[in-house]
C-alpha cells in the first residue's frame, strides 16, 4: 500500500519503480540502532509502506498472491535479516530489482517464470530449463552432498532430469529479459515481452495468465492499465523517498455510538449488548478507550481510559446510552470520534473508531467519509439495519471470533465449540436471548458441567454470560439450550491466546468486490493461517445472507480449481453466483472436528534463490539459502467464526445472470505408448458449482494455434465422458488416430459447456511429450563445459525467529496502533 498523499512512478524505458513516500513500521522489540538502519536503507529508491511482523525463520523474499491473473497481491515480505545483511545480495540479487519483481507480483498481478515443481520440460524432443526468455543460457548439473558437480541423470518414469538437476544460468547474458524469471542476473532488466516469451515453459505465468507474456499482462488487463500506456519516461531522475519509521503501541479505540430516535428499542438494546460484550470480553488490558454518542448533536460521554482493571471494564459499561432521540447526525461523531482519539498524541494513524448506527443518516455523510478513511484511522461499523449507508461499509474492517452462532427455536439449541491449543485465556460463553430467560448447560471436554448458577444474569441485557477462569481446558465444549418461548438466540464464544509467544489460528474473510452489477461473478475468500502458517484441510462453510432474508451456504475449497488459485495455501475460495439485488453479508465457520487439519510451509511468488552461476566455463556455487521449515504438524480440534465486510448487489437486468462452467485451470496430459491420460478439476453448470452438460476437448501441434484459436485444433471425441459435479477429479484417455513419434510433444486444452449453451473460457494449455526409453537413461551433457568448481565460502547467519516486513496492497497503515 502506499501511505495517502503519496506516488508511485513507473518508468517504462527502465522499468523502475520509484517512490515518494516510504513508511516503515517496525514492531516494539527494535530498538534506535534498528530505527537507523531500517531509515537509512534505500533499496535502489524503489520504497514503499513496510510492517513488520514475528514470524517463523523465513528470510526468502515473496509476495502473496491469492486472486486471478491481474488482479492486487496482499504483501510482500522482507525480513530485517534480508534487508540489512548483504549476503542475500549475492542470494537474491539487488534489492532494487528482487524489489520490482516483487512489486509487479503485488501491483500487476503477474506470476513467477520459473517452476520449482517443474524445472524442466520437453520441446521438440530437447530437455528445456523453465525460463523466460529462452535466450537465457545455462547448464545442466547436480550439486552433490559433497558439494562438487555431476552430470543430471535422467528420471526413467519422465524422461526428465531427477530432483536435484539445476539449471545454472550464464553470469553474462545476451538477453534482458526476464525479471519474472531471474532478477538476480546482471544483464536482466526488463519483463518479457510477446515477441520473445517463453510460452510452453511450465510455469506459474503461462498457466494462470493463459500463457501471456508479462508486459502484457501489466498493459492490459493490470489496475494500472490505461495509465500505463500513456506514461511517458521520466525526463530525470526522481527526488529521492523521505523515509518515516513508526512502532506499533498499545491499541487506541472510540465507540461512536448512534442515540438518534431510529434507534429507540430493539436497535438501541442490541447496541448495549454488542458494546457491553466488548468492553467486558473482547478490548484488550492496557488499551485506551474512549466513548462518543451523536444525534442531532455528538457529546463526548468517556475521553480516552486505560483498560487497567474489571472494575474500570464495568464503569465504562454503565455509560452506555439507554434512550434515544433526535435526528442521525452521523459526520457530527466521526468528527467527535477523532477529537477523542487524538487526545494521546495529537495524531489518529492507526487508532480505531468502532462505529455503530442503524446506518439512517439525516446528513451527508459522502461529504466527510473520504476524510475519515484518509486519516489513517480503523473504522469498523456496525449497522443494526438493513439500509445502511454505503460510505459506512467503505469504512468498515473485518472482525472475527472464536465462534458465534444464531438460531430461532422454542425447543433445544445445541452445538459444539472446538477450544485449541493456542488459545484458551479469558475464555467466555455469552448467550443473549430475545424473550425470556432459559435453561443454559455447558460441559467441557473432561465433563464438568456448568448451569445458570456458575452464569451470570442481566436481565435488562438479556444476556447470560460464562467466564471459564484461567486458561479453557482445550477440546470440545458442549452447549445445550432449552426453552419453551419460541425466542432468537445467539451464542458467541471469545478466547485468547493462551501463550504470549504463540499466536493463535486466526481467520480473515472477504469478497473479492463490495460491489457487483451481475456482469461478473463475486469470489469468496477464506484465510486460515496461524503466524502466517497456512492451515490446510479445514472444513470451511460460509453464509451470504441477503437484507431481503435469502441465505445461501456455500463450502469453500483449497484445492487449487475454479475460483481457488492454489492448492494447499490455507486460502479456501468459492464463486458466489446466486446474487440478488441489495446488500448482503458475509460470514465464515471454519472448524476441524477429525484431525485432518494441518500447518503447511506458505505457498508464495517470490524472488528465486539462485545456486550458482557459469562464469568464464566454471561453475560458482552460492553459499545455501537459509532453511525453511516444510515440516506438516497436526493442528487439533478447532472453531472459528469470522465476519466479513458486507457488500452490494444492483443487477443490470431484470434477470439474475447466467454464468458459464469456470475455466479449467489444472489440466494435465501424459503420454503413455500411443494412449494420451488428461485429467482435471471438473468445473460446474454455473462456475464452480452444480455439474456441467459436456466437455470440448481439442488438441494441436502448435501451442500458439491453440491458444488463439481453440476451435481450430483437433477434436476429440468425448461422446463417452459424463461430467461429474463440479470439484470432482475427472479423467479421459484415447488414442490419436495415427502413431505418435518419439520426440513428439502434443498440447491439450478444454472448454465446457453448460445446459444454456454458454461455454466456458479455453483452460490451461497443458503439454506432453512421447520419448521412449533407451536401454539405459542418459545423462543431461553439457558439450565443452567446464567441471571445474569454484565454491564461494560465505558465511549465512540463520535466524530461527525473524521478523517479517509485510507490505500490504491496501490498507496496512489501518491494521495497527503506531507511535
Amino acid at each position: 500500500m502506499v501511505t495517502e498523499g503519496s506516488y508511485y512512478l513507473y518508468d517504462a524505458l527502465d522499468e523502475k519503480v520509484y517512490f515518494k513516500e516510504a513508511t516503515i513500521l517496525v514492531p516494539p522489540q527494535w530498538n534506535s540502532k534498528d530505527f537507523f538502519k531500517a531509515r537509512t536503507e534505500s533499496f535502489e529508491k524503489v520504497q514503499r509502506t513496510m510492517a513488520f511482523y514475528l514470524i517463523s525463520n523465513n528470510t526468502e523474499p515473496y509476495t502473496k498472491q491469492y486472486g486471478e491473473c491481474g488482479a492486487e497481491g496482499e504483501y510482500i515480505h522482507f525480513t530485517p535479516e534480508y534487508l540489512l545483511n548483504d549476503t542475500f545480495i549475492q542470494l537474491y540479487g539487488s534489492r532494487g530489482r528482487v524489489f520490482v519483481h516483487e512489486w509487479a507480483h503485488l501491483r500487476w498481478g503477474v506470476y513467477d517464470e520459473y517452476s520449482k515443481e517443474k524445472p524442466f520440460y520437453f520441446s521438440n524432443g530437447r530437455i528445456e530449463a523453465t525460463r523466460c526468455s529462452k535466450n537465457i543460457e545455462g547448464q545442466f548439473y547436480e550439486v552433490t552432498a559433497g558439494g562438487s558437480l555431476q552430470p543430471c541423470r535422467i528420471d526413467p518414469q519422465t524422461s526428465l532430469p531427477y530432483d536435484g538437476c539445476t539449471f545454472f544460468p550464464d553470469r553474462n547474458q545476451i538477453t534482458n529479459s526476464s525479471i519474472m524469471f531471474l532478477p538476480s542476473l546482471d544483464p536482466v532488466t526488463a519483463f518479457c515481452r510477446e515477441n520473445e516469451h517463453n510460452s510452453q515453459a511450465q510455469n506459474m505465468q503461462n498457466k494462470k495468465c493463459s500463457n501471456k507474456a508479462t508486459w502484457t499482462v501489466i498493459f492490459e488487463d493490470s489496475v494500472d492499465k490505461d495509465a500505463l500506456r500513456s506514461l511517458k519516461p521520466l525526463e530525470s531522475p526522481p527526488p529521492p523517498p523521505s523515509f518515516k519509521v513508526v512502532q506499533r503501541a498499545q491499541r487506541v479505540v472510540c465507540l461512536v455510538l448512534d442515540v438518534s430516535g431510529s434507534m429507540e428499542g430493539a436497535r438501541i438494546l442490541q447496541q448495549q449488548q454488542a458494546a457491553t460484550h466488548f468492553l467486558r470480553y473482547i478490548i484488550e488490558d492496557q488499551a485506551s478507550v474512549g466513548i462518543v454518542t451523536f444525534s442531532t448533536s455528538a457529546s463526548t460521554l468517556r475521553s480516552l481510559t486505560i483498560i487497567d482493571s474489571d472494575i474500570t471494564r464495568e464503569t465504562l459499561v454503565q455509560l452506555l446510552p439507554k434512550r434515544a432521540s433526535g435526528s442521525t447526525n452521523m459526520c457530527l461523531g466521526l468528527s467527535q470520534g477523532f477529537q477523542v482519539l487524538q487526545e494521546d498524541n495529537g495524531d489518529v494513524l492507526g487508532d480505531e473508531i468502532i462505529f455503530l448506527t442503524d446506518g439512517q443518516a439525516t446528513d451527508n455523510i459522502d461529504g466527510c467519509a473520504p476524510s475519515a478513511i484518509q486519516s489513517g484511522a480503523i473504522i469498523s461499523t456496525l449497522a443494526f439495519s438493513d439500509s445502511a449507508a454505503q460510505a459506512l461499509t467503505e469504512m468498515a474492517d473485518k472482525t472475527g471470533k472464536l465462534y458465534h452462532v444464531g438460531t430461532r427455536t422454542s425447543d433445544w439449541f445445541n452445538g459444539t465449540v472446538s477450544v485449541d491449543q493456542t488459545v484458551g485465556n479469558k475464555t467466555s460463553f455469552v448467550i443473549i436471548y430475545e424473550i425470556r430467560f432459559p435453561s443454559i448447560y455447558i460441559q467441557s471436554p473432561s465433563g464438568s458441567i456448568y448451569t445458570q448458577t456458575n452464569m451470570s444474569h442481566d436481565g435488562l441485557l438479556k444476556t447470560v454470560t460464562l467466564n471459564i477462569p484461567g486458561t479453557a481446558e482445550p477440546g470440545d465444549w458442549k452447549y445445550s439450550i432449552q426453552t419453551t418461548s419460541n425466542q432468537a438466540f445467539t451464542i458467541t464464544v471469545t478466547s485468547q491466546a493462551a501463550h504470549e509467544d504463540v499466536p493463535p489460528i486466526i481467520v480473515k474473510t472477504h469478497m473479492n468486490q463490495q460491489f457487483n452489477d451481475g456482469t461478473k461473478p463475486m469470489t469468496v475468500f477464506a484465510e486460515v493461517s496461524q503466524n502466517y502458517r497456512p492451515v490446510i484441510n479445514a472444513e470451511v462453510w460460509a453464509t451470504l445472507e441477503s437484507e431481503t432474508g435469502s441465505v445461501h451456504t456455500l463450502q469453500l475449497l483449497d484445492n487449487g480449481a475454479g475460483a481457488d488459485a492454489f492448492q494447499g495455501d490455507g486460502i479456501y475460495s468459492r464463486y458466489f453466483t446466486k446474487l440478488v439485488d441489495g446488500r448482503s453479508s458475509l460470514k465464515v465457520r471454519v472448524k476441524n472436528q477429525d484431525v485432518q487439519t494441518r500447518f503447511a510451509a506458505p505457498k508464495k511468488s517470490g524472488a528465486p534463490y539462485v545456486p550458482g552461476y557459469v562464469v568464464n566455463g566454471v561453475v560458482q556455487l552460492n553459499p545455501p539459502k537459509p532453511p525453511v521449515s516444510e515440516e506438516l504438524l497436526e493442528v487439533g480440534n478447532f472453531t472459528r467464526t469470522a465476519t466479513g465486510e458486507s457488500f452490494k448487489v444492483k443487477l443490470s437486468g431484470t434477470t439474475p445472470p447466467n454464468f458459464p462452467p469456470n475455466r479449467i485451470t489444472d489440466l494435465s496430459a501424459e503420454i503413455q505408448e500411443d494412449t494420451v491420460l488428461l485429467s482435471w478439476t471438473a468445473p460446474g453448470e454455473d462456475l464452480d458449482q452444480g455439474t456441467a452438460k459436456s466437455y470440448e476437448i481439442r488438441w494441436s501441434f502448435d501451442l500458439d494455434m491453440l491458444r488463439n484459436s481453440f476451435s481450430n485444433g483437433h477434436v476429440v471425441n468425448t461422446a463417452a465422458v459424463s461430467p461429474h459435479e463440479a470439484g470432482s477429479v475427472e479423467q479421459h484417455s484415447f488414442n490419436l488416430s495415427f502413431p505418435i513419434q518419439n520426440g513428439t510433444t502434443l498440447f491439450f486444452a478444454v472448454q465446457s459447456e453448460d445446459e444454456q449453451n454458454a461455454k466456458s473460457e479455453t483452460s490451461n494449455i497443458a503439454q506432453a511429450s512421447k520419448i521412449l526409453h533407451g536401454p539405459k537413461p542418459p545423462g543431461v551433457s553439457n558439450p565443452g563445459m567446464n567441471l571445474t568448481v569454484l565454491v564461494i565460502s560465505l558465511c549465512v547467519v540463520i535466524m530461527v525467529i525473524c521478523f517479517i516486513v509485510a507490505v500490504t496492497a491496501w490498507a496496512v497503515r489501518r491494521r495497527n496502533r503506531f507511535v
